[in-house]
């Protein structure tokens, strides 16, 4: 049959079309073919280049003896943090090497881990290693479980080469039961034996530090960093000791040194964020406590101060909410309590924060900050009565300060005893009119001589029958009582400061100065300072109470009320432009609600001739107290540097009746004419 169509005709015209595209067809399919196998080829070097390099870049299999040699080195040279992860990784190569666990718990030990410490030594002598090897470690373990009796059980089954280890726990478990005394003559009685033991000197100067005795721990910590300056402890340790003696801004570069050992050492972490706190460095802190939670996550402590970091920017809520995930760990510590309180009573919860200081002057009934803020809040809380009671030591003090002395007025008011009301606005319209006194007891002297020789060991129950003595008038008594204290304890500034009061007392500043210097040589603190440069000012030292102040002040640049007594003093000298630079600071950080504050703004405008702002802060002043004498006399300055003679007359006037004594007010109303 012949082909039809056009497909027929145009084959049958061109015959060599048909082959040719044949040909094509054949061709493209040896190609493709080609092609295929050399990308097939390609896909596969790439795939053995790629296996080749994985096989070459992996990291090497553990070995397990290398790991543990890398723990045992970075052990001994303070890198704790390091010495648990080589630890680790040795276990991960043989899980059951007994001596990697042993390490792994000294490690955990060093980072105050017990309870992973105790499970790696049992994991230790699963695998083989003897238990007797081990008693020291587990004693250690069990004291940081807290379980005193048990980690001095324990050290005394410590085999002979590890005598040194158990006597340093036994001697931290008596500590921990209260009894730094035994401790401390367990640490001598090592010590004697062997005197290059850096760890015990670095126990002993725990000790001491904890126990108040900051002369006997700063030379036991100064032996410390001599023998073991690499060990993260014994440069904490220092950090503190220093920061107790000097400030916060010298104690900074040990906790910086320790770190530098091991960058995730909890206890430095700790103090160093405290210590940056302090010394107004905020953002600092936070990043310090945020690595202290990368190091021992739901830290306790890193919490606590992370809720301080929130109260102070106003964020209540958070705060108590930081506060509330730190748990019990430090619900009991003082600052946690006064924080607590001070978050309570800010949401206008006053029982609640009434009973939070309550326990809180329970502890510290000589907290004197502690009082005012629970009178406060009794006030707040309508119990009148008890806020008088737990006010009326302060009260009797005669440097009672302006605030409690108007809680105290307010608090007879609410319980209607005007005249007592009123007595103590006088007082509080006086200012302050004493230098800081010791306080007050109103138990007899001999209750208190027989809880001391009841406690003959422990010489701070004798500060409580000197006060008792100077509370009677028995100023000779005392100060001869402090003379043995001293000698007894002369590295304990509590002490020092007991010895310089009795002498104030007795008007023998001069002699109460060089007390005091010695006093601020171990713990150069607020209350110190302000000792201190309270008897220079009155042995007429002016310029060493000036000089006293700035070093403080180098040292403590947040210091509240070393700011306003450096301001104040800058207003006393006429150098108005620094103060008004150091009292505009205080104010944006206290508010408008400090009297004193605003009187000294008011003199210090006035002087630089800005009238109007004399007289803003003037008025403030005068509407906070308007029965204060340096309020009158302030407003009376600010008005007259305004052109208000007549106004600033009045004032005047009306200050040298409320304090005719005062030589600087009567000056200044002769110089008005």
């Amino acid at each position: 049959m012949p082909e039809t169509g056009s497909a027929a005709t145009h084959t049958h015209r061109y015959p060599l079309l048909s082959r040719g595209r044949r040909r094509r067809l054949k061709m493209r399919g040896v190609v493709t073919a080609r092609y295929t196998r050399l990308v097939a080829i390609g896909v596969l070097c790439l795939l053995i280049v790629g296996i080749a390099i994985a096989l070459a870049t992996r990291p090497p299999r553990p070995d397990a003896r290398r790991s543990l040699a890398d723990s045992l080195t970075t052990l001994a040279a303070g890198n704790y943090s390091a010495a648990r992860t080589n630890a680790q990784a040795a276990i991960k190569a043989v899980p059951t090497l007994g001596i990697a666990h042993a390490v792994l718990a000294r490690a955990y030990l060093e980072l105050g881990d017990g309870l992973a410490a105790e499970a790696e030594l049992a994991r230790a002598t699963d695998a083989g290693l003897s238990a007797d090897r081990l008693h020291q470690l587990q004693a250690h373990a069990r004291l940081l479980q807290g379980d005193p009796d048990g980690a001095i059980d324990e050290a005394a089954q410590a085999q002979p080469r590890y005598a040194g280890y158990a006597v340093r726990i036994q001697a931290r478990a008596l500590a921990s039961q209260g009894k730094p005394v035994e401790a401390q003559a367990v640490l001598r009685a090592l010590l004697e034996q062997v005197p290059t033991d850096g760890a015990a000197w670095t126990d002993l100067g725990r000790i001491r530090l904890t126990a108040g005795d900051v002369g006997g721990a700063s030379v036991a910590a100064a032996r410390a960093v001599t023998l073991a300056r690499g060990e993260p402890a014994v440069l904490t340790l220092q950090g503190e000791v220093i920061r107790s003696r000097y400030g916060l801004v010298a104690a900074l570069p040990w906790f910086e040194a320790a770190l530098q050992r091991d960058a995730y050492y909890h206890p430095a972490l700790i103090e160093y964020a405290a210590t940056l706190g302090e010394a107004g460095r905020n953002a600092d802190m936070l990043a310090a406590t945020r690595r202290a939670l990368l190091a021992r996550p739901g830290s306790p402590q890193a919490l606590y101060l992370q809720a301080v970091l929130a109260a102070r920017a106003g964020r209540i809520d958070l705060a108590r909410g930081l506060l509330q995930r730190a748990g019990g760990a430090v619900t009991g510590l003082p600052g946690a309590m006064l924080l607590s309180g001070s978050l309570y009573y800010a949401e206008g919860k006053f029982e609640q924060a009434a009973v939070t200081w309550r326990q809180l002057v329970a502890i510290q009934p000589l907290n004197v900050t502690a009082r005012r803020l629970l009178g406060a809040a009794l006030l707040r809380s309508g119990d009148a009565q008890a806020a008088l009671g737990v006010l009326r030591p302060i009260g009797l003090r005669t440097d009672a300060d302006s605030y409690a002395l108007t809680t105290i007025a307010r608090a007879f008011e609410a319980a209607g005893d005007t005249q007592a009301a009123a007595q103590f606005v006088d007082r509080e319209a006086g200012g302050r009119t004493a230098s800081a006194a010791i306080f007050a007891t109103d138990d007899s002297v001999g209750a208190l001589l027989a809880v001391a020789d009841a406690a003959s060991n422990d010489p701070t129950y004798v500060l409580g029958v000197i006060r008792g003595q100077i509370a009677r008038g028995d100023t000779v008594g005392a100060i001869a009582r402090a003379r043995a204290l001293v000698t007894a304890s002369p590295g304990a500034p509590a002490a020092q400061l007991a010895l310089g009061d009795a002498l104030g007392v007795a008007g023998r500043y001069p002699e109460a100065a060089g007390v005091y210097a010695r006093a601020a040589d171990l713990s150069f603190d607020e209350p110190t300072m302000l000792r201190l440069v309270d008897a220079l000012g009155r042995a007429g030292r002016a310029q060493d109470a000036a000089a006293s102040l700035a070093l403080y002040l180098s040292q403590n640049p947040q210091s509240l009320t070393g700011l306003r007594l450096l301001g104040h003093w800058q207003v006393a000298s006429g150098d108005w432009d620094k103060a008004i630079e150091t009292l505009e600071g205080v104010r944006r950080r206290v508010g408008n609600r400090d009297g004193g504050v605003l009187s000294d703004l008011a003199l210090a405008y006035a002087g630089s001739d800005d009238g109007a702002i004399a007289v803003r802060y003037g008025n403030a002043a005068y509407s906070l107290a308007p029965m204060n004498a340096a309020a009158a006399d302030a407003y009376g300055i600010a008005l007259a540097a305004s052109g208000n003679v007549g106004g600033a007359r009045q004032l005047l006037d009306k200050a040298v009746r409320l304090a005719p004594g005062d030589a600087v007010i009567a000056g200044h109303r002769r110089q008005l004419g």
